[in-house]
């Protein structure tokens, strides 16, 4: 199954995004919050974000889905083979992330899916 980890500034936000997203998209997907320092201080860290990779990496590649700024930088650095950064919004992409991904579908179907969030109307 594809991971999915959520990067952003803070701790707290990432960790009710996923919390949302696990409730909305199933508790069977992996999903992990990599928010903040290491500090509990606002910002990003490199090794959060890698360690959540590496938790959620089940062999079918992990969709990274940054909030904005410096956590796509962050991103970035850990992006390579099977590990995939989303422009998404945040709540959005990562629950049509979850919800895909809970499905079995593929790393490029999850990817897909998240990116098409960004077209999703309220109103």
């Amino acid at each position: 199954m594809v991971g999915i980890v959520l990067v952003s500034h803070s701790g707290p936000l990432a960790a009710e995004v996923a919390a949302l997203a696990a409730q909305i998209g199933g508790e069977g997907v992996p999903l992990a919050a990599a928010g903040g320092t290491e500090d509990g201080g606002l910002g990003t860290s490199l090794d959060l974000v890698a360690a959540a990779v590496e938790k959620v990496d089940r062999g079918d590649g992990v969709v990274l889905i940054p909030d904005l700024g410096s956590s796509v930088l962050t991103a970035r650095l850990v992006e390579g083979p099977g590990v995939v950064i989303a422009d998404v919004p945040f709540v959005e992409g990562a629950i049509a992330a979850v919800v895909t991904a809970g499905s079995g579908a593929s790393l490029e179907a999850v990817l897909a899916a998240a990116e098409e969030s960004r077209t999703f109307r309220k109103l």
